[in-house]
């Protein structure tokens, strides 16, 4: 009876560490499987670009990370990605520090006029904020890069295509704004969000390429110039083939969102 208590006490054992095992080995499976995917988005890019007669290098991805693990985006940056988005200003301030200074991060949507310090000061390899809205939010942002020192930040204009944004009427006048008025901003571009379910039309991904022509006519800027982003997961394809040079991919690459710790 004594040896058959040891070898069950011994089967209890072996079973509860392949358990513990199994639970600590999940995360990496996950992550692993990011991977994989932004290998295929990567290969689906580069034949959407090749459709529309693009050189595949003239499109960047940007991995939207928002409620997903350091971890997680650190497999990605091991498998030699560089382009991160976040989309909430506490998030990206948490994360940015914990991860390498190589990474260039993107902001993407709308930012309140009371975090822009938050964010300037929080994430030094911020190389892009997308989007620009208003000319409050753009003199903002030049006030707060000027203050700390920082070197001029790229930014895109949002126009509001199909949820938010800029009218696409006074697309240009903001653009003339901060080209002249921002010596802290670099005018990079135009960016659009698609609709409320994040999904965008042939037409709205039109509207932003039209507006492109408009702004590059009235500052004289050549086309290839001014950044269209536009197309995420849903869409990205359709974006490339339509004159897109910068998509924001998430959840494709990085699996549903976990908005139960949801941070502004």
């Amino acid at each position: 009876m004594h040896f058959l208590d040891i070898r069950c006490v011994s089967c209890s054992l072996l079973n509860h560490s392949r358990i513990h095992l199994l639970k600590m080995a999940a995360p990496v499976v996950a992550e692993g499987a990011a991977v994989l995917a932004f290998r295929s988005v990567m290969q689906r890019v580069r034949q959407a670009a090749d459709r529309s007669g693009t050189l595949p290098e003239s499109i960047r991805v940007v991995a939207v990370s928002k409620t997903k693990p350091v971890s997680m985006i650190r497999q990605l940056y091991d498998a030699g990605h560089r382009c991160f988005g976040e989309n909430y200003v506490q998030e990206i301030v948490d994360k940015a520090p914990q991860l390498p200074q190589d990474i260039e991060w993107h902001f993407i949507g709308h930012l309140q006029s009371n975090k822009v310090k938050t964010l300037l000061g929080g994430v030094p390899n911020l190389a892009m904020f997308e989007g620009v809205d208003n000319q409050k939010v753009a003199n903002n942002l030049d006030r707060m890069v000027s203050t700390l020192g920082r070197n001029p930040l790229k930014v895109l204009v949002q126009v509001n295509t199909t949820k938010s944004g800029i009218d696409p009427s006074n697309c240009v006048d903001l653009a003339k704004h901060v080209k002249s008025s921002c010596p802290n901003l670099v005018f990079s571009g135009l960016m659009t969000i698609g609709r409320p379910d994040y999904t965008s039309t042939p037409e709205n991904f039109k509207t932003l390429s039209n507006c492109r022509t408009e702004v590059c006519k009235a500052l004289e800027m050549p086309e290839e110039q001014c950044e269209l982003s536009m197309g995420m997961s849903s869409d990205f394809e359709l974006a490339i083939e339509m004159g897109s040079t910068n998509v924001r991919i998430g959840s494709t690459i990085f699996g549903p969102r976990d908005y139960s710790k949801k941070q502004e």
